[in-house]
């Protein structure tokens, strides 16, 4: 409700909208209890339900679904797409989760090492490798050595083991 008052809700609407999101996120049920009781995946879905309750237009998740089991993470992309379709949404989503990216998004932009690396839709991204290819491929692709570790200046995993033990 406090999101509600927030974000500006007419008075009117805030009982339904805040009701709704809860309920979009499935919290209903535990909408009285102290949010120090919820687990990890409970916050993950209140932070959600609290970015939904006014309807914006963009909306802006970084990982929304990181913690969450595949049910939860299968029911709030439900929710969003079923929300974004509804109140013609724009979603700014960033997330590690390739298969995520390719099924949700319209068009991806494929980041390592703080550089955009590659942008398009994801079917387009995936015909450049070949018939076969996933967007993990593509990502691996235009990630190139990087990721074995043989360029610590870009960021490499020996470059992070040696930052990690400094």
């Amino acid at each position: 409700m406090w999101f509600a008052r927030l974000y500006d809700v007419p008075r009117r609407e805030r009982r339904t909208r805040v009701e709704e999101a809860l309920a979009t996120m499935g919290l209903s049920d535990v909408a009285d209890r102290l949010v120090s009781t919820y687990s990890g995946g409970m916050v993950r879905r209140l932070e959600l339900a609290q970015a939904l309750v006014n309807y914006p237009l963009l909306l802006i998740l970084d990982e929304p679904t990181l913690g969450l089991d595949p049910m939860a993470r299968d029911s709030v992309w439900e929710h969003v797409t079923a929300l974004r379709a509804r109140l013609g949404m724009t979603v700014l989503l960033t997330t590690h989760y390739m298969e995520e990216a390719d099924s949700l998004c319209g068009r991806v932009g494929l980041m390592h090492a703080g550089r955009l690396r590659a942008v398009g839709t994801p079917d387009a991204l995936k015909a450049e490798l070949g018939p076969a290819a996933s967007l993990e491929d593509v990502f691996r692709h235009y990630a190139g050595a990087a990721l074995t570790g043989n360029a610590p200046e870009q960021g490499g995993l020996r470059h992070a083991r040696q930052s990690r033990t400094r």
